[in-house]
């Protein structure tokens, strides 16, 4: 069975400034996401310049939808042959539109 490929666009990209000040230290760069950025995973594999972190979250997806499932938890998608994802950074969590595509539609 050939792989699909898989894209993978940022569609909201949230702050927590409250929760920032608070708890975390101040870092440089800790997302280099930005909105409407698409990639594109082939083989299921995390594409260059992806977030390791997020990758974390979203990889069960990809490697799901490139070996053709669809219809992730009965119907919670409009597309059955994708799902919206969400990062696990509690601070700046960025929510992803992972979705099957055809080869040819790169």
């Amino acid at each position: 069975m050939q792989m699909k490929n898989v894209k993978i666009t940022v569609m909201r990209m949230a702050c927590h400034k409250d929760l920032i000040e608070k708890y975390e230290n101040p870092i440089e760069h800790a997302c280099e996401m930005t909105l409407g950025q698409e990639f594109i995973s082939k083989e299921a594999k995390k594409p260059d310049g992806f977030c390791d972190s997020a990758w974390d979250s979203v990889s069960p997806f990809v490697f799901a939808l490139s070996h053709d499932a669809e219809d992730f938890y009965g119907g919670w998608m409009k597309n059955k042959k994708s799902a919206m994802i969400s990062c696990n950074d509690g601070f700046r969590p960025v929510s992803f539109l992972v979705e099957a595509i055809e080869k040819d539609a790169e």
